[in-house]
């Protein structure tokens, strides 16, 4: 593959770690975002020794509302071309909403959903003009249903999955395909922000590990794919969904969310 760029944000811990090693293994220069500056210049000191690419650190927090907009001009004004843009930034609650801090609920849509949306516009737009790109929406599999105790969270990611279809469907043709992605529990930092390392859904057996899903992630983008679940049992979970009661969902789902 000739080396492109992939600008990929959250990438200082987590899936966004290894979204920077798989394109960082094939050869593509990286652009990371995160807030934490040093997590980022050490993964780009290393991936840059492991696989000789170019990677860029360009810290920002996307809980701001011009963050989008900074980081565009910033990518523009190192005459860098996106070719890969991964929205993987995004973070959790858990516990009753009215319970929650509302400025941090608040910054939680900001992040994973008015972020993602901006640059989403911002990049794509070019991508179009170019007639090639990739952009990769990392949602969950919590967007199939509401979810009780982790309320924000869920919606966030309802929108991420609506948005992502929509988009793909208007850029049919145009060279330009967006994917989104649905993992399952996986083990990564969210848990430890999110305060639900304790809840039933991550004490139970079968939660994934980072690098399988991330490389689940990018294959399904790197294939074209609208949507793509991780796991034959979250699949199964996904499509049963739609014929559910929702009462029974929005329990069941509440039970998973709670305390163990």
């Amino acid at each position: 593959m000739s080396r492109k760029v992939a600008l990929i944000t959250g990438a200082s811990a987590g899936l966004g770690v290894e979204f920077a090693e798989q394109f960082a293994k094939d050869g593509h220069d990286v652009i990371l975002v995160a807030r934490g500056v040093a997590k980022l210049e050490a993964l780009a000191a290393k991936l840059a020794q492991a696989h000789g690419v170019k990677a860029h650190v360009l810290p920002a927090d996307l809980g701001q509302p011009s963050a989008p907009e900074q980081l565009f001009a910033r990518v523009q004004e190192l005459g860098l071309a996106v070719d890969f843009l991964v929205n993987n930034a995004g973070f959790g609650s858990s516990g009753a909403f009215l319970d929650q801090d509302l400025g941090r609920e608040a910054e939680m849509v900001e992040v994973n959903c008015t972020a993602l949306l901006k640059l989403s516009y911002l990049f794509a737009r070019p991508m179009r003009e170019r007639k090639q790109g990739r952009i990769l929406n990392i949602a969950s599999t919590a967007g199939f249903q509401p979810g009780p105790y982790m309320a924000t969270y869920y919606a966030t990611k309802a929108f991420v999955l609506s948005f992502t279809e929509a988009l793909a469907f208007e850029l049919e043709g145009t060279g330009v395909t967006v994917t989104c992605h649905c993992p399952g529990a996986t083990k990564t930092e969210f848990t430890a922000r999110a305060g639900n390392a304790e809840s039933r859904l991550f004490k139970r057996s079968g939660v994934a590990e980072a690098p399988e899903v991330a490389g689940h992630a990018y294959s399904a983008m790197m294939k074209g794919q609208v949507v793509a679940v991780h796991g034959v049992l979250n699949r199964l979970a996904a499509f049963s969904l739609r014929f559910s009661p929702r009462a029974a969902v929005r329990f069941v789902t509440a039970r998973l969310n709670q305390q163990a």
